[in-house]
């Protein structure tokens, strides 16, 4: 899980993604989600530059 990765909080993650923590938690438990939503928490996380997404891979960047 790319938060993990991060070493982010939900609270880290949703200040950066403007995204609820309720629906962070909704998102990881595999609730439907929105794909505006989920466009939000991804850009949140490449914004940081230490991850990218690869299929299904979360890779982290050196």
């Amino acid at each position: 899980m790319a938060r993990a990765a991060l070493k982010w909080r939900m609270d880290d993650l949703s200040n950066e993604s403007k995204v609820s923590k309720t629906t962070i938690y909704s998102f990881e438990n595999g609730k439907d989600t929105y794909t505006s939503t989920i466009a939000k928490l991804e850009a949140a996380i490449l914004a940081t530059g230490k991850i990218r997404f690869e299929g299904k891979c979360v890779c982290l960047i050196d």
